[in-house]
């Protein structure tokens, strides 16, 4: 995978939450970070108003695939961040995982009413991910100021 540790972002479909979490920690972080997101039980797609959520904020997410977390059942995974309820109760250890953290979002694949309403909701949980995703990059580089 890569020499920079992995942090992997887990949802049930990984088609929503997950896929805006990602996109977002690598935009911050990418740089010290390598991360991944995937499911417990993939969705088969990234939800399209997703892809548009993120556009807005100039992230583009549209390459993105629904993936199940046995793909990276066997890679080194240092960090495991569940963004749902079902993932953080199903969730497996990882072989070297170092650390856990559950932050759950509401789903906005759940969202109702017309395309802007549902839109709105998407907004909403991608600012909501965007404040508790960018703290935790910024807790990241203080870490990494403090080591030779």
């Amino acid at each position: 995978m890569s020499t920079k540790p992995t942090v992997l972002v887990l949802c049930t479909g990984n088609s929503c939450r997950s896929h805006l979490a990602e996109g977002i920690l690598k935009s911050v972080a990418g740089d010290i970070l390598n991360v991944v997101s995937a499911g417990s039980k993939p969705a088969g797609y990234v939800h399209p108003l997703a892809i548009v959520a993120m556009k807005e904020i100039g992230i583009d997410i549209s390459g993105h695939r629904s993936k199940s977390w046995n793909e990276f059942i066997n890679e080194p995974i240092e960090t495991v961040i569940t963004v749902c309820g079902n993932a953080d109760q199903a969730c497996p250890i990882f072989p070297g995982q170092v650390n856990r953290h559950h932050w759950p979002f509401y789903d906005p694949a759940h969202a109702t009413g017309n395309d802007e309403e549902k839109l709105a909701v998407f907004r909403k949980v991608r600012d909501e991910i965007r404040r508790q995703f960018t703290a935790y990059a910024d807790g990241r580089r203080d870490a990494l100021k403090g080591k030779p």
